[in-house]
């Protein structure tokens, strides 16, 4: 006797289930039940496929299945690195607290002057790089020095502000401690360098279609058969059974992602290798960076390179002589003076021509990015720059990096990105689920997965569709080239294996 998982239905509910789920597979493959190749009209050449809007939404289910199938694994790692680096705040208060903190609060902060004096005593080597003021009373000073041995890392050295004892140092990178610039580098590059960044770019590139895709064709199908409101779009079918269950899981699941994800996905693109560089190109097209700082002192010559824009980054210029300590309180007082609060970093100038730098670096809602240069001498503000004077591009770059981050809300902002990666994982396990269930059973032709939707659909759609779709999709390629290349390749691909069977049934 067989014991196939098709044989006769014992109940009436069995069967319209069975009825159901072989209807869902003849529309996720259209294909099915018809002859291998194209098909003949009586003079035996080929009939032209009949165009039909249709198709468009079987080019959708193909396009979303593979971005699914190929991209999930890049997706899945991205969110997993992800969710580990949403809780660097509290790793990093954990691991280094007693560098960070301070014993005890006081009311008395020693001037700056004194704290760099007792970093430079424990820590000599190298140079003054800046110094970060506490973010808040309970944290350390910053004492950020330039080492040529450490490259493109510093030495930060942290100071209790009230005692001026040197609590520790550490190798930092733009001011992100060792274990927060580990798991940095694992969620952007996998620890692999330049080659390593190119799987987060291609789950960045490809996140936005599988959302928009996947949100086409839930929407549709949930309008076309059950929605009869919002419910039936927002919330998974608690009837359904089998793939219809899971495929309701996912779904919508992945509606109340879909801005989150957008979102990742948008800001994730500004700052890659590629797509970034594209980005990158728009600002200074349209004038969208940060306004530069002059930091020209009157009278003088030309100043070096302004590299303020690094601030809270540890950034320095080329001086090779520690400044004077007196003087950053001298500019600390002046730009305290001028208004800029909270957490500051104070930058001594790269050469006599040059000013003071004084940036805030607020990362934390309302953020402020204000900057000033600052003529020790004098004591006066020389130039300035406002956060509120910069383009709203440069805003919304500056603030989407900050809120990817999970830094812009505080704690919330962790709270949503750990709950938006723990859904990402979720929806790509129930997508490979349904990629399981939906395999044939029959003891004739069993398969582990599913079979893939039908090829060929575009060769359906109607012209108007692929006279606007095939620009669009040029130009989506130009912007996004990780993208392009991901997509061209694929094209590549699957026409070869389609032609190889297509001769295998010859």
């Amino acid at each position: 006797m067989s014991h196939r998982t098709d044989e006769i239905p014992q109940n009436e509910q069995e069967q319209n289930e069975q009825e159901q789920s072989e209807q869902e597979q003849h529309e996720h493959d259209p294909a099915a039940g018809r002859p291998d190749g194209p098909a003949t009209s009586s003079s035996g050449r080929p009939d032209r496929p009949a165009r039909s809007w249709a198709e468009v939404r079987h080019l959708l289910v193909r396009l979303h299945f593979y971005a699914g199938v190929l991209v999930a694994p890049f997706l899945l790692v991205a969110a997993l690195t992800g969710l580990a680096y949403t809780l660097t705040p509290q790793l990093d208060r954990l691991v280094y607290g007693d560098r960070l903190r301070v014993e005890q609060v006081r009311d008395e902060v020693r001037p700056l002057a004194e704290q760099i004096a007792a970093a430079r005593a424990a820590y000599p080597e190298g140079t003054l790089a800046s110094v970060i003021t506490p973010p808040g009373p309970e944290d350390t000073t910053r004492v950020v020095l330039a080492v040529p041995e450490l490259g493109e890392n510093q030495r930060t050295v942290f100071v209790d502000p009230y005692t001026a004892e040197v609590r520790g140092e550490l190798r930092t990178w733009f001011g992100s401690t060792p274990l927060t610039t580990w798991l940095d580098d694992l969620h952007r590059n996998l620890h692999l360098g330049e080659v390593g960044r190119l799987y987060s770019e291609v789950a960045a590139s490809w996140l936005w279609v599988a959302v928009v895709g996947g949100l086409v064709l839930w929407l549709g199908r949930a309008r076309g058969m059950r929605a009869k409101s919002a419910r039936g779009v927002l919330l998974p079918d608690r009837k359904a059974k089998g793939v219809r269950r899971t495929r309701s899981l996912h779904a919508a699941t992945g509606v109340w992602l879909a801005l989150g994800l957008l979102f990742l996905s948008a800001t994730g693109l500004t700052w890659s290798n590629y797509s970034g560089e594209r980005f990158g190109r728009l600002l200074d097209a349209v004038n969208g960076n940060a306004p530069a700082l002059d930091t020209a002192l009157p009278g003088a010559g030309a100043p070096a390179e302004d590299h303020s824009e690094h601030a809270g980054h540890g950034g320095s210029g080329p001086a090779t002589a520690d400044a004077d300590p007196a003087d950053f309180d001298r500019a600390l007082a002046a730009a305290r003076g001028a208004g800029l609060g909270g957490i500051v970093e104070v930058t001594p100038p790269a050469d006599a021509a040059s000013a003071w730098v004084v940036a805030q670096t607020d990362n934390t809602w309302p953020v402020q990015y204000d900057r000033v240069a600052v003529d020790t001498t004098s004591g006066e503000i020389t130039s300035r720059t406002r956060w509120a004077d910069h383009p709203a591009l440069n805003k919304l770059s500056k603030l989407g990096v900050q809120g990817h981050m999970g830094v812009l809300f505080g704690v919330a902002n962790q709270i949503v990105l750990a709950l938006v990666a723990l859904g990402l994982t979720a929806v790509i396990v129930w997508g490979y689920r349904m990629w399981w269930q939906r395999r044939p059973t029959r003891g004739d032709r069993p398969a582990p997965v599913g079979r893939a939707p039908e090829r060929g659909a575009w060769r359906r759609i109607p012209l108007p569709a692929l006279v606007l779709g095939i620009p669009v999709v040029a130009a989506l390629s130009w912007a996004l080239p990780v993208l392009g290349v991901t997509l061209a390749g694929f094209l590549v691909v699957d026409a070869v294996v389609g032609a190889v069977r297509r001769r295998r049934t010859a």
